[in-house]
């Protein structure tokens, strides 16, 4: 259970990686794309009742807020993810916390009712800074390889790599239009490129706040 001074000192430094505010609960997707976010980067809190410039409104009904967040957790992300609630009282007002713990089985998508994970239509969300956005086909590939714990070794460096090598050296970050332009091969294949040198530990996958992807060299940011 978080103590108040720490929720305090978390509101006072505003929303981020792990940190994001909701005036009021708005909608079981929303909160269930900002949980599975969390689930699927390194975990985080939402504090409901509290505003973007950290005002506090504090909740009507407790019991209704958490029986909606259940619901959005339970019904609307798959696989399930874990997560805790409390309530505490700042400023007179009560405000709902909901503690997501990352999961060990990324990555998690907003319900679709599909069997199995597709790759073109599951909407997967990360978190990039202080907000929650759809992951690129990469970023999707990437925690799959995270949650199964394998990394390539001994991989095998073609002509395709050295295109990577050679344009990061000029460049330092590359995409997969770009990396498929420059080799002339599909981006169907220059995303596989891309994906096995971030398992072989060579690159780096970044995601803007749009969502796009670009790669560098491991250990630069």
């Amino acid at each position: 259970m978080l103590s108040r001074k720490k929720i305090a000192e978390m509101i006072e430094n505003g929303e981020g990686l792990t940190v994001e505010f909701k005036q009021r609960f708005s909608s079981f997707e929303k909160i269930a794309k900002e949980m599975i976010a969390f689930a699927n980067t390194r975990g985080g809190y939402i504090l409901i009742g509290v505003d973007d410039d950290k005002s506090i409104y504090g909740i009507a009904s407790e019991k209704s807020d958490i029986d909606l967040v259940k619901e959005s957790a339970e019904k609307y992300c798959v696989p399930q993810l874990d997560y805790k609630i409390e309530t505490a009282e700042i400023d007179c007002k009560d405000i709902l916390i909901i503690e997501v713990a990352e999961s060990k089985t990324k990555p998690l998508r907003i319900q679709d009712y599909k069997n199995s994970l597709e790759l073109n239509n599951a909407q997967v969300y990360v978190r990039i800074n202080d907000k929650s956005v759809l992951a690129s086909k990469e970023m999707i590939k990437i925690l799959q390889t995270q949650s199964s714990g394998t990394s390539l070794k001994n991989y095998f460096v073609g002509n395709q790599e050295k295109i990577v090598f050679e344009y990061l050296d000029k460049h330092e970050r590359i995409t997969v239009k770009e990396l498929s332009k420059q080799a002339n091969i599909s981006e169907r294949r220059a995303s596989r490129t891309l994906i096995k040198l971030v398992r072989a530990n060579l690159l780096l996958i970044h995601v803007k706040d749009n969502g796009e992807s670009f790669f560098t060299y491991a250990g630069m940011t």
